[in-house]
């Protein structure tokens, strides 16, 4: 059974099943990835697949890689979740970067490492902070995979400040000065690929991501 993505949503090259400081989208986290490339990279041991929580309530069948270790936790969604192949997506670990993003970036870091703007969703709901890039240096990096970046505001609004502006199911461009005032920062990581077949059908992120929402 082939179901969609559900996470917006952002791979190491992995000789060894040791975590890097930056990752690729090659070895256990490229395109032709599966639960057997895993399970002999990081050892049967470490490695469980089974029901995963999503946004609004749904759940997903995923495989965990040191479930028990939340410093090295990753979570492998597939799109063929029968055959566990296929791959969709990636949820890194706290510390593992790609193309130069890591947590705690804030939007202006991100913006610089792009170079040019990008835009978000609002905040405050399950699909809230997360921003993919359809132009720019992060748009555009070897493998064929794409990136998504959780962000969230790391202070509390201040009395009387509108955010309007950033909340709810809206874009905000990353030059919204409300981002600085949140001072909001990357929280989370991922990659994905597009459903196979898709990668030369001219289908951008954006269209991807609103497919995937259900």
């Amino acid at each position: 059974m082939l179901r969609p993505l559900l996470l917006v949503p952002a791979l190491l090259i992995l000789a060894t099943p040791v975590l890097a400081a930056d990752v690729t989208c090659e070895g256990a986290f490229g395109a032709d990835s599966s639960l057997e490339r895993l399970n002999e990279l990081y050892g049967k041991e470490n490695v469980v697949t089974g029901e995963v929580p999503g946004p609004e309530g749904t759940t997903a069948i995923a495989t965990t890689v040191f479930p028990n270790d939340p410093a090295k936790t990753l979570r492998f969604g597939w799109w063929d979740e029968e055959g566990l192949r296929e791959l969709s997506y990636v949820e890194l670990p706290p510390g593992t970067g790609i193309a130069g993003l890591l947590d705690g970036m804030t939007v202006k870091q991100v913006e610089a490492l792009n170079g040019e703007p990008f835009t978000m969703t609002g905040f405050w709901w399950d699909y809230g902070g997360y921003a993919g890039f359809q132009s720019g240096k992060l748009a555009d990096i070897p493998g064929g995979c794409y990136i998504s970046v959780s962000f969230e505001p790391a202070e509390n609004a201040p009395d009387g400040l509108d955010v309007e502006p950033v909340s709810g199911d809206r874009e905000v461009p990353s030059s919204e000065p409300l981002l600085e005032k949140l001072n909001v920062r990357v929280v989370a990581l991922s990659i994905g690929y597009p459903f196979p077949g898709m990668e030369d059908e001219g289908v951008d992120e954006a269209t991807l991501v609103e497919d995937t929402r259900g």
